[in-house]
């Protein structure tokens, strides 16, 4: 079993409240310029929407940036903790400065602190969030990923304890327990990695649940009706359905059954049920094969 250090837990469990930093004081915001900063390597997030990051440029224009970012001195330079969205809007709105707040963090203390001021956010796509939850759950029980994953699900069957009343703490700012998250959530991260990937572009949860519960040799048709704006109810439609089989050309028919090596292969009772199927072939192709014979 892994061995948890108590006095690292104290520090990342006294950052993770429900306000990991406090922003709020006017006296701890400074000016810096936008070309100081560095993308922090503790970011949780992956992808960022282009119309929605021009939308907060041109807020950003208009009304300045509201927020500071939270911000860490790392050799020498300035490391983004939180806030990396607007500071590459305050770029795109053409601000030479940008206000921060400037923390002395361990980097487990700023992975903690970017995890939670993201998945604060609304406009994270699913992965990032589930990814973002299950790093904060490792990084609150002390604990490797997989492992985390692992014990998350054996807690929900355990009597609550110290773990329990930790994870209650870290989830309580976020809108979810993380029994909900457990259970609804985390099971998402062994779907399909072509339906993990359009979930991560944008995909609604709903359509990619529908794809990803499909037999295999039909999540490729619904990914795509899913992609090109499908409804659930028309995947759900579509998956009812029979699926397309693509017409075989006569020229492939010909040269299979001319085949002796797989004619010699087929059993009886596939070789009985083939010559059933051949009994209905229409009429002009019968004739057609005795002029040849």
């Amino acid at each position: 079993m892994t061995r948890r250090r108590p006095e690292r837990r104290r520090d990342l469990i006294g950052l993770l409240g429900e306000a990991p930093v406090d922003l709020s004081q006017a006296n701890d915001i400074r000016a810096l310029p936008v070309s100081e900063l560095r993308v922090g390597s503790t970011q949780p997030r992956r992808s960022f929407d282009l119309e929605r990051l021009s939308e907060l440029a041109e807020s950003i224009r208009e009304h300045g940036v509201l927020q500071p970012l939270l911000v860490r001195s790392v050799d020498g330079h300035y490391e983004i903790v939180a806030g990396e969205r607007r500071w590459r809007a305050a770029q795109l709105a053409g601000l030479s400065e940008i206000p921060v707040v400037v923390r002395q963090l361990s980097d487990e203390q700023a992975r903690a602190a970017a995890l939670i001021e993201n998945l604060q956010r609304d406009n994270l796509n699913v992965i990032d969030e589930v990814d973002g939850k299950l790093e904060l759950v490792a990084l609150t029980l002390g604990l490797e990923r997989e492992q985390a994953r692992k014990r998350l699900m054996q807690l929900l069957r355990t009597v609550p304890g110290d773990e329990h009343e930790r994870l209650d703490q870290v989830f309580r700012s976020m809108g979810e327990t993380w029994r909900t998250f457990a259970k609804n959530k985390l099971r998402i991260l062994n779907w399909p990695q072509p339906v993990l990937e359009a979930l991560r572009a944008g995909l609604p949860l709903t359509l990619g649940s529908v794809v990803a519960g499909a037999p295999e040799d039909r999540q490729a048709e619904l990914l795509e009706l899913a992609q090109n704006g499908a409804s659930r109810s028309r995947l759900m439609r579509a998956l009812q359905s029979k699926p397309k089989i693509s017409p075989l050309a006569p020229e492939q028919l010909a040269k299979v059954l001319g085949s002796k090596r797989f004619l010699s292969s087929l059993d009886a009772p596939t070789r009985e049920t083939l010559d059933r199927w051949l009994a209905r072939m229409p009429e002009q192709l019968r004739q057609a094969i005795d002029e040849q014979s």
